[in-house]
């Protein structure tokens, strides 16, 4: 008997779970409202219980990912329309199969932080990513080929999505709400690297913006990959001159094109500089 165990004072769940599957098949045990609660899948889908589903979904992924060790992470958030370079024939459009460089800058990058978290412990700056394809995989792939692990944050979508082959098990984590999702996304965070991507990629990187933009969130590197491609879609300049953004607001990112060049403002980078405040 464990230390745990002996400090226990009331009866385990989970002892309770195992146990009333041994009970008399009767009309009563068969109701729905004999089911224990945690053990009743249709009671915790019901819409009154989305406040606790949005309690567990925010929970399960801290406790297991504080179990495992991991105190800080590099995230990665990009398309998953991008292809491997091998594969760009292959690509629904001309510009994404120009794109297809940015998953190996990804692959490297990933690379090259994951042999930099190894010589600490493989606890800080463990890459993260949306576990799916494109630039996610890319990131994936790179730490696995580093011989570190890595998180993936799948996300369950009308099209059948599944994690990419290169997330370690124990840190696959799959979210309902988009929200936590993007919650477990930055809590960890050490630093953000946005690659081209489409309406996903534009809502986790202007949310993150505004966090640290309004000091909810202390200033990490946050790193926009692909000059061209970011200064193509998005007029920043107009933002600034229109006052609806401050000209230093455009400080809070730095384009960068290479994983070498991404790699040295974070080993550069003064994490004393602008605390959150309050």
């Amino acid at each position: 008997m464990t230390k745990k165990d002996r400090s226990r004072v009331f009866r385990d769940a989970q002892a309770d779970f195992h146990s009333a599957h041994g009970v008399p098949d009767t009309p009563q045990t068969r109701a729905p409202s004999y089911k224990l609660a945690f053990a009743d899948n249709d009671f915790l889908c019901r819409d009154e219980l989305r406040p606790v589903r949005l309690q567990l979904e925010l929970l399960k992924p801290q406790l297991l990912m504080d179990e495992y060790g991991i105190h800080s992470t590099v995230v990665l958030m990009g398309g998953s329309r991008i292809p491997r370079p091998e594969h760009k024939q292959s690509a629904r459009t001309q510009t994404l199969a120009e794109l297809s460089h940015y998953y190996d800058e990804a692959r490297e990058f990933s690379r090259l932080m994951t042999l930099r978290s190894l010589e600490n412990g493989d606890h800080e700056n463990v890459i993260c990513t949306g576990g799916g394809p494109g630039v996610m995989e890319a990131g994936n792939r790179g730490a696995h080929e580093a011989g570190g692990v890595s998180i993936g944050f799948n996300i369950v979508l009308p099209h059948e999505q599944a994690p990419n082959d290169f997330v370690t098990p124990d840190l696959c984590f799959n979210f309902h709400y988009f929200a936590i999702r993007k919650m477990h996304f930055l809590m960890r965070a050490n630093a953000i690297c946005i690659f081209p991507g489409g309406f996903g990629t534009l809502d986790e990187m202007f949310e993150s913006l505004t966090l640290i933009q309004t000091n909810r969130m202390r200033r990490i590197p946050f790193l926009m990959f692909g000059h061209e491609f970011w200064n193509r879609i998005i007029n920043w300049d107009a933002l600034a001159d229109a006052g609806t953004i401050s000209d230093e607001d455009l400080d809070l990112f730095r384009f960068v094109e290479t994983a070498a060049e991404a790699v040295d403002i974070i080993d550069n980078w003064n994490y004393d500089q602008d605390p959150v405040k309050g």
